[in-house]
């Protein structure tokens, strides 16, 4: 088996108690068959209090108040932890924030975002992002698997990583780029001509490739289509009860004056510190979600749902930066960050329909 990490992985270490937002509140814990089996079966003295907190019919951790999860104490530490120590943590527990997409022979684990560590060590990295492979013992087969097709997203993805590190151009122009490089890859497929796909990748090599998208301006179609996009977020199921106002409030902020009132924010807002953040955010989406095509074919969808979340994240930093004088600290980055993350990538009602959405929706300039 393959596995792929990005270079930062082993940078993580939980700081448990010292987090300011707990990965055991706010969402339901779902624990996995053969920890349901375990906490059955157990004979420790901790037996009761461990089945008083597990909803057998849910398979999931009962919660308290807010959200949190039956076993969080009041000093935010795990108290099935500390009674029956780390194997006794279901895999959800045991995993997060690394999150796994699974392909045949190989697996892709990055670091969510939602965890404010993790967000924390993203951000503050300045170097561009690179990914490490190595191989343990044990393979998986799946049914309904096109080698050829993820092979052409591998080889895909790694010209999309290349357009993103590439620094000598404004992160305008890499969006523009990978965009236009899946559409055209999308084509291709559709038309069941997937042998074309790496002429394709080879055109958007050259010279030519740049100076187009380098021509694409933004215009109000891409204005008009972004507050759509951030409108659309409230469709979606809620996580937390203070999201909603803060979408209301980003909207209100960016989008109530027109678009040259926006564009002007952007480029006061935009230093070097966020263009590279933007950078490390679509390298992260397009990482996680990107090859996932292999099992639906919709390729241009996954590249513009990295987009758009990137899109979005840097419109809660914008406003915020507004609302604060024009003035926003790292901390409130992480924050806004982890909060979408949570909202977005964390419940799968909202992946799907953030899925649905890419597809009914196309980003104007590309007609």
């Amino acid at each position: 088996m393959q596995y792929i990490i990005p270079d930062y992985y082993k940078e993580f270490h939980c700081i448990a108690d010292k987090c300011e937002e707990t990965c055991c509140s706010g969402w339901q814990i779902m624990i996995d068959r053969r920890s349901l089996k375990k906490y059955k079966h157990t004979k420790d003295s901790y037996k009761r209090e461990l089945i008083r907190g597990i909803d057998f019919k849910q398979s999931a951790f009962r919660q308290r108040d807010e959200k949190r999860c039956f076993f969080l104490n009041e000093r935010n530490l795990c108290d099935l932890y500390s009674n029956l120590g780390k194997d006794a943590l279901c895999r959800t527990c045991r995993l997060y924030p690394r999150h796994i997409e699974e392909f045949e022979g190989v697996h892709e684990i990055t670091l969510s975002v939602s965890c404010p560590e993790a967000a924390r060590i993203l951000l503050s990295k300045k170097e561009p992002v690179s990914f490490l492979t190595y191989e343990k013992p044990g393979e998986e087969e799946y049914e309904e698997f096109d080698p050829f097709l993820y092979s052409l997203l591998l080889d895909c993805r790694e010209e999309m990583y290349r357009i993103l590190r590439d620094r000598s151009l404004s992160i305008w122009t890499r969006t523009v780029l990978i965009l236009g490089m899946s559409h055209d890859v999308q084509i291709r497929i559709n038309q069941g001509n997937m042998f074309d796909c790496q002429n394709v990748i080879e055109r958007y090599q050259c010279p030519g490739a740049v100076k187009k998208a380098s021509s694409i301006l933004f215009r109000r179609e891409m204005f008009s289509f972004q507050r759509k996009m951030l409108r659309k977020l409230h469709s979606l199921e809620v996580l937390n009860e203070n999201w909603p106002d803060l979408l209301y409030e980003t909207e209100a902020i960016l989008y109530m004056k027109g678009s040259d009132f926006y564009k002007e924010c952007c480029l006061r807002f935009m230093d070097d510190t966020v263009v590279i953040q933007l950078e490390q955010l679509l390298v992260y989406f397009i990482s996680t979600y990107f090859c996932g095509a292999v099992y639906d074919g919709e390729v241009f969808s996954k590249a513009q749902l990295a987009v758009i979340c990137t899109w979005q994240i840097f419109d809660l930093w914008l406003a915020r930066s507004i609302e604060n004088g024009n003035n926003l600290s790292e901390e409130e980055k992480i924050e806004l960050l982890y909060r979408y993350s949570r909202e977005i990538e964390h419940s799968d009602t909202n992946l799907k329909a953030m899925d649905t959405l890419m597809t009914k929706y196309r980003i104007p300039w590309l007609h």
